[in-house]
């Protein structure tokens, strides 16, 4: 099950903490990756994760809050949405989301491109 919270800003947005198992896999300690997303409102917030690919994320009660440091980090990144893959080590740095759900190498049933002749 997933753990996470939210945090009300004084500005009516909230920050949204989930942790959840990695995305593209993985087993072991380091199997799970704390995700934060500032929006309007923890609806807005779901919803954003889930256009992202992440269809299953739920918000059930506040038994993890985002920390004032992961507040902070959230609201001074450009997109909003930030990601570390061990929670539990605060010395990792976080990662725009982007890089979360990227593919790490290229398909194997890819077809190479051939160039016609001249």
């Amino acid at each position: 099950m997933a753990g996470g919270g939210f945090s009300k800003l004084p500005n009516g947005s909230v920050v949204v903490a989930i942790t959840l198992p990695r995305p593209t896999g993985g087993t072991g300690p380091g199997s799970s990756v704390r995700i934060l997303v500032h929006a309007g409102n923890r609806a807005r917030a779901l919803t954003r994760l889930r256009n992202l690919g992440l269809r299953a994320v739920y918000l059930r009660g506040n038994a993890e809050p985002p920390t004032p440091d992961e507040i902070t980090a959230v609201l001074h990144h450009p997109d909003g949405m930030l990601w570390r893959a061990r929670p539990e080590r605060a010395h990792e740095l976080w990662h725009p989301i982007r890089a979360l759900l990227r593919p790490s190498a290229p398909s194997a049933t890819a077809m190479p491109v051939r160039s016609r002749p001249a």
